[in-house]
Formats: C-alpha cells, structure tokens, sequence
C-alpha cells in the first residue's frame, strides 16, 4: 500500500489540486457548501496520506521531520473542520516537493551528462582478424581496439595505428580537438572528431580516468561538508522545539489554529536544503569545467585559502624542457651519452624526456642497477662503472669531485634560468647538461587574479638550484621562492606554515609532491600528473590549464558566498513568517505553507546559479 502511495505521489497531487479547483468553483459558481466541504475532506485526506506515511517512517527512527509537524497540522486543522486549510496545505506541501525534486534534478545536471558520455560498446580486434562490437564489460586490459571517426573511445589506451583529432571535453573541460598520432595516449569518453586509431587498451571499465571522474564527482555531491552537518543536527533539535512551541502557544492560548500554524510555519525545509544545493551546484560547474572537488568540505576549506605554495616543472611551467646547453669533461662523449639514455629511458621525470629527446635514437646498453635518490637523481651501475645522474646536491653527497672551472660553469647556466643535471663515472664528472622549461602561457595574469581574489602569499617550492628558481620567481613576481628543495623539505615547508595559521593550497603533479599535497589544507593536482599526486589531492585540475586554478577558487568563494546566502532567506523567512503570526491578521495556514515552498524554490534557483558561474574577466 505504502509503494502504490509513493509511487503515485505525483497523481495524488494532481488529483488534489484538481479536487479543490473543483471545490471552489461549486463554492462561488454554484454556492454548493456541501459539495464544496466534502471535495476538500476528500483533498485534505488523499494529500495527506504520502506525508503521514514519511512521518511515520520517520518517528519509526526516532526523527522529528517537517512531514510530523505538516501531518499535525493538517489533522488539527481538519479536526477543528477548517478544511479549506488542510486541502490547501497538503496540495502545497506535495506540490512544493515535486518541485524541488524537479529542480534538484537540475542541478545534478552535471554527472548526469558525465554518465551519458560513459561508452557502452567497443570494436574488438577478434582471434580471427577482424573487429567485432562488443560490450565495454568485455573489453580486457592489452586488447586492441578500433575507433572510427564520430565515436567515442571506450577505454584508456595508447594509439598503435592512425591519427586523428579527439575532442577530449568530457576528460580536461577543453572543447579544442588534440592532435593524436602513434604512441599518444587517449581517454574514455573522449570523441574522436575525425581519422581512425587503433589503440591497446591500457585501463579499462570503472580504473578508466573518465570512470574515476563519475566516480569522484558522484562521491563529491553525496558528501557532507561541516555547514551541511551542522545543518542536519541543527534541524534534528530545531523541528521538535517547534513543535513544543506550538503546544505551550496553544496551553497559553487554547487557539488550536494558532498553534497549528505555528507547526507549519517553523518548516525548515528552505535550511535544510540551502546548503546542500549549493555545494551539489558548485562541483557540478567544476566537473563541467575540468575541476574535480572531492567533496563538499573541500570547497569551504579552499575558499578560506590565503596562502598557495607551487612546485615549478609541470606547474608553473609546461613540463616540457628541453637540453638547452652541453659540456662535455670528457673525450668518450658518445659512450656517456649511451649510458647516460641508457639510464634515462628508465625513468618517468619530465628532465628524463628532456634529456632521451636530446640523445635522440642510439642503441642502449643493459644497466644492471638502479636507485632513485629522492630530489638528487639516479644512481645506477654498467658494466661495473658507478654513474650518478643528478643534481650538485647528489654530487657532493656521493663526493664527486668538481674543479673550479666546472663550479663556475654550473654558476653561468643557473644564472640564465637552467636546471643542472650532471653525469659522473666512477665519481668524476663527465657531462654538464644545462636543461630550461617555459613558462606557462598567461600565468603571470592568473597569478594577479589569485592575489585580487585574497590570496596574500605566493610560494615557490622546487627542487632546481635557488638561482633557477628566483628567476622564475621575479619573473613572475612571487613572494617567496626556495631552491635546492627535497619532498620532506617541501613537506616541512608546508607543516611551518599550518603551525602559523596559515590556509595553505599546494600545487603539485609529481610523486615528490604527493607528501606536500597530502599536509596542505588543501592538495591540488595537476591532471598531467602522476596517478599518485592526483590520488592524494582534494582537488584535480584535469587539463592542467593554470587558469583552472583560478576559476576553481572563484567557483569555491562564489559557492560558499552563495550557502550563506540560502541559509539567511530561509531564517530569514521563518522569522518573517513567525512574526506576522503574532502581530498580523493576514497570515494563516495556507498563506505561511505558500510562502514556505516558495523558500524552498528560491533557494533552489540560487544555487542553480552556480551551474552557470563563469570567471568575471
């Protein structure tokens, strides 16, 4: 009985909004007051029935919710005979719900369209040669897959056959095609505009980026941030003091109808759903936009952020360096450079592209041990010769020897802005590579924007020597910058600013920022980054485009400016509301309970603002 009621909750409303047009219409066309009074006894007890029902549900689990004060009301009202006021009521009370439920449904809008563009279906290459469609579930990590011009990619992969433009808006936000050629990577849920690729499928189904992103952003909007808690308990106290108020206003007064509209005036259901519309509305713009918030407390905590820290290759630069200048100690050049790529093509560090780029193609030999030494470099053995490939820091520390000639050719190529990478056998230096990364296009102007926005500090924290990094740093006019920076330094760095009360935001993408992204108040990940990076942040910028960066705090502050919003309209009406109770003669029932759902829906449609938000220039 009760899942027929709920599952024609819609009819029930319609039916009884129909009842009392009707009911009116024999009251003033026909002066019939017995048809007039039987319609609406029959309105009153249809539209109840779905809110009894909840209210029930509720008190079984021990809850005070606005369905109990409304299901009061109404039997109160209807027991005194104003049945006028309880069909009224009721028809609102369920009207006023299947709008909020309609414009809920909007502002999930977001991950709604995210789910649509999930692929379903892929062209398998087949043991018999061919390609075949078959579902995505049977798409297995290695398979090879075809996608044709105007389809979707069904998995993460890496082209093997073909070129093309794949629109990859759903992934980083961006609506311009990319370019993909043999070897580039492409993502699920990506179009390709035109061409044909053959890829290998390298993550399939729900460890797809596209997946993780319907899996981020569905787990963001369930989430609850501190506001919405506070809410929730605020309510769970606030409904039952209403309805004691109710009950000593009518001891105090024995006025049954003044009591009864006290019960559905105190609704908080303009509260109660404020906070969460907002916060559901502002990740739904950050998803749009390539923004992943992972969850709705994150969005507080950034808009409060008054310090940022940056690492530098692939942040504030594009990650793409190249070997700009090269000395050479020794007269076996070529064999170093052999090692040297050999050594290089084992590592993922955007200077390890930089360099194998630089090298180009040449046989490699076998290296028979490898250690990564955190913000130093490589140590690796070849044949029984000990090569270190580092920075000065790792030299010194493995007493590599450096004539004053070689320190003060280290000194000329920090001076114009490169990073140091040096190449030892057996503890004497054999190469000097001076390596330069760009800067990221209209950084600079994004930076201004941040401190417009109320960020006070701007830091930089690299790795690179403390030359490279105060030029990047005047260049771009940044309060601090700190060189020669190893992860647990940054990470120290990180845990001295919190200790002074500063907001801290850090912004990283590689796996020696992963311990600095997990202290600050909040971690931000460049999507170029490594899964790890991504894994420990509270927030993602998919594309990488700095500019996110900064509609991703003006979204935050519009969100959390738009929740204090919602929560002053909705006490704001209640007082209105409660006022006019005892110091009007206007208000009754039917007035209160429309300009109660009418708060509802205003709150509602301001939240829904935030899908549109868009950064002023």
């Amino acid at each position: 009985m009760q899942k027929m009621i709920f599952k024609n909750k819609n009819r029930i409303t319609l039916i009884s909004g129909i009842l009392i047009i009707i009911a009116f219409i024999s009251h003033f066309g026909f002066k019939n007051e017995l048809l007039f009074e039987l319609l609406l006894i029959i309105a009153s007890i249809l539209g109840v029935l779905p809110i009894a029902i909840q209210a029930y549900q509720s008190l079984r689990v021990k809850v005070v919710s606005i369905d109990v004060l409304v299901t009061i009301a109404v039997i109160g009202a209807f027991l005194i005979q104003e049945y006028e006021e309880s069909a009224i009521v009721t028809f609102l009370f369920l009207f006023g719900a299947y709008l909020e439920h309609r414009t809920l449904n909007k502002t999930r809008s977001a991950i709604k369209e995210l789910i649509s563009l999930a692929p379903e279906t892929a062209l398998k290459l087949m043991d018999t040669g061919g390609f075949e469609e078959v579902e995505i579930e049977d798409v297995d990590v290695n398979d090879i897959l075809l996608v044709k011009t105007g389809s979707k990619v069904p998995v993460d992969g890496k082209v093997i056959t073909g070129e093309g433009y794949v629109n990859q808006a759903s992934i980083t936000g961006e609506s311009f095609p990319v370019h993909k050629l043999i070897g580039s990577m492409v993502f699920a849920g990506t179009i390709l505009e035109n061409g044909t690729l053959q890829i290998q499928a390298d993550r399939v189904g729900e460890d797809t980026t596209f997946g993780k992103i319907i899996e981020l952003v569905e787990e963001a909007q369930d989430s609850k941030s501190d506001a919405e808690r506070f809410i929730d308990r605020f309510s769970k106290y606030y409904t039952p003091v209403v309805l004691l108020l109710a009950l000593i206003v009518w001891l105090i007064s024995r006025n049954i109808e003044l009591a009864i509209t006290i019960l559905v005036l105190g609704c908080p259901g303009a509260l109660v759903i404020g906070v969460p519309v907002s916060h559901v509305a502002g990740i739904g713009n950050g998803a749009s936009h390539g923004i992943l918030f992972k969850g709705s407390e994150v969005i507080q905590d950034f808009s409060k952020v008054d310090t940022i820290v940056f690492d530098k290759t692939g942040t504030l630069t594009i990650g793409n360096p190249e070997v700009s200048e090269v000395i050479a100690y020794t007269d076996n050049q070529e064999d170093v450079l052999t090692y040297l790529l050999s050594i290089e093509k084992e590592s993922d560090h955007p200077l390890s592209k930089a360099i194998i780029q630089f090298v180009g193609e040449r046989k490699v030999v076998d290296v028979n041990k490898t250690d990564v030494v955190k913000g130093g470099g490589i140590r690796a053995q070849i044949d029984g010769l000990d090569i270190l490939v580092g920075n000065h820091s790792l030299m010194k520390r493995e007493n590599v020897q450096l004539s004053q000639s070689m320190l003060e050719d280290i000194d000329r190529l920090e001076m114009k802005g490169n990073t140091i990478v040096l190449v030892s056998i057996n503890r004497e230096l054999q190469l000097l590579l001076g390596i330069k990364d760009q800067i990221r296009p209209n950084v600079k102007e994004d930076l201004i924007k941040l401190r417009k926005m109320g960020v006070k500090k701007l830091i930089l924290l690299s790795g690179d020597n403390q030359t490279t990094v105060e030029i990047v740093a005047k260049e771009l006019n940044l309060t601090d910058a700190y060189g020669n920076m190893l992860p647990e330094d940054k990470a120290h760095f990180i845990e001295q600013l919190k200790k002074k009360g500063e907001i801290v935001a850090f912004v990283g993408d590689g796996v020696n920022d992963s311990p600095s992204i997990a202290l600050a108040h909040i971690g931000i990940a460049m999507g170029s980054g490594t899964d790890v990076a991504i894994e420990t942040s509270n927030v993602v910028l998919m594309n990488s485009n700095f500019s996110r960066l900064v509609h991703a705090l003006g979204l935050t502050k519009a969100t959390t400016s738009n929740m204090i919003q919602n929560i002053v309209i909705a006490i704001g009406v209640v007082l209105f509301l409660l006022f006019n109770v005892f110091f009007s003669e206007w208000m009754n029932m039917s007035i209160g309970m429309l300009v109660h759902e009418g708060s509802i829906l205003v709150v509602i449609m301001n939240g829904m603002r935030l899908l549109n938000y868009k950064l002023r220039r």
